[in-house]
């Protein structure tokens, strides 16, 4: 009791100190200061993206397509410009994604205690390594097993035109939502060293789970066959469990660094 009234005792200051010397109006300020350094880090890689438009476009972006066998044609009149122009800006966000992550983490620094700010700069690292992870699975995995099926199903005298745009869209919405599951795992971390989520949790809505990852991979995927929807379910299950170990040595670090310091 006397232990935790002296811990309790010990944390007034430093909480204290961490808040006393930003008001409402600075961390408006800091606030602004963070977003102008986001918008400045997308301008750059935008700029970077825009000089190297052509590999991204040919050797990236259309090359699914191509090894597919899938005809891409554009049915708009500003539909080429508008599409180099989003991706452009998609390329930009992606190359800006570890500073504008960084960004964020410095803005809520001032609210986490001094043994919590050592792990920030690792969590920025981890969170985009996890979110290049997915777009490498979306991309090297996800998409050729969707257009493959794409370009082989139906009947050889209906010949496949795909909208340009549309297969952005495609391209986009796969890459986003592999890079957002793989993102699974730190989420998971970060809540547990929060104390708000914590492995009996995901141990004991693991059926649920499974039925709702089978629901998104049937989203996610256009083909019926079970075969690719399995390539998306999968993973994802397999970060699911992956996030219940994590988020169980979170909270045993947690839990050991509390009876340290008592």
């Amino acid at each position: 009791m006397f232990k935790k009234k002296k811990l309790a005792e010990k944390e007034i200051p430093d909480d204290h100190s961490r808040n006393a010397d930003m008001g409402f109006m600075d961390h408006l300020g800091e606030l602004r200061k963070r977003l102008v350094y986001i918008v400045l880090s997308i301008i750059v890689g935008s700029a970077i993206a825009g000089y190297f438009i052509d590999p991204i476009m040919n050797g990236i972006l259309l090359k699914p397509a191509i090894d597919s066998g899938l005809d891409l044609q554009n049915l708009r009149v500003f539909g080429m410009p508008m599409l180099y122009f989003k991706v452009v800006l998609i390329a930009g966000v992606i190359i800006a994604i570890p500073f504008i992550l960084y960004q964020l983490w410095k803005f809520v620094e001032p609210a986490l205690y001094q043994a919590e700010r050592g792990w920030a700069k690792r969590i920025t690292f981890f969170t985009t390594l996890c979110f290049v992870c997915g777009i490498c699975f979306a991309y090297f995995v996800m998409i050729p097993s969707m257009l493959q099926f794409s370009a082989d199903f139906g009947s050889i005298n209906v010949k496949n035109l795909i909208d340009i745009n549309e297969y952005w869209g495609f391209i986009l919405l796969m890459i986003l939502a592999a890079g957002i599951f793989f993102e699974m795992p730190m989420v998971a971390f970060v809540l547990a060293r929060f104390g708000m989520l914590t492995p009996r949790f995901l141990r004991k809505y693991r059926r649920h789970a499974i039925v709702i990852i089978l629901i998104i991979a049937a989203i996610l995927t256009p083909s019926p066959d079970p075969f690719n929807q399995l390539v998306v379910a999968v993973p994802i299950y397999v970060l699911y469990e992956i996030s219940i170990i994590i988020t169980a040595i979170s909270i045993k670090k947690y839990y050991q660094k509390e009876e340290t310091i008592e």
